[in-house]
């Protein structure tokens, strides 16, 4: 149930990795968010996708979502394992039960 977002494109920039979707996120604002305990407090889906993803990696200290991109920064560089895992995070934020 529900649908996989479309990951258009995975762009590693330093410690910053920006995830551009085929779904809009938000509205016009940004939202951001600098730890769990932060994003847990907002009741948004931006804020329930940061959630996850300082969830699914523990170096993820930052996410900030404006409308159809994510960008996660880690404390340390990205390597192949954290892009992916993060990227799986965003194109299954919307599923309700796995495949």
């Amino acid at each position: 149930m529900g649908q996989t977002i479309e990951i258009k494109k995975v762009t590693p920039v330093g410690r910053v990795l920006v995830i551009d979707t085929d779904r809009s996120l938000t509205g016009q604002d940004g939202e951001s968010f600098t730890g769990s305990q932060t994003a847990s407090q907002v009741d948004t889906f931006p804020a329930r996708l940061a959630v996850r993803l300082f969830e699914a990696d523990s170096e993820v200290d930052y996410v900030y979502a404006m409308s159809n991109a994510v960008s996660v920064r880690r404390r340390s560089d990205w390597d192949p394992a954290s892009m992916a895992k993060a990227s799986d995070v965003v194109a299954e934020f919307f599923r309700v039960y796995p495949d």
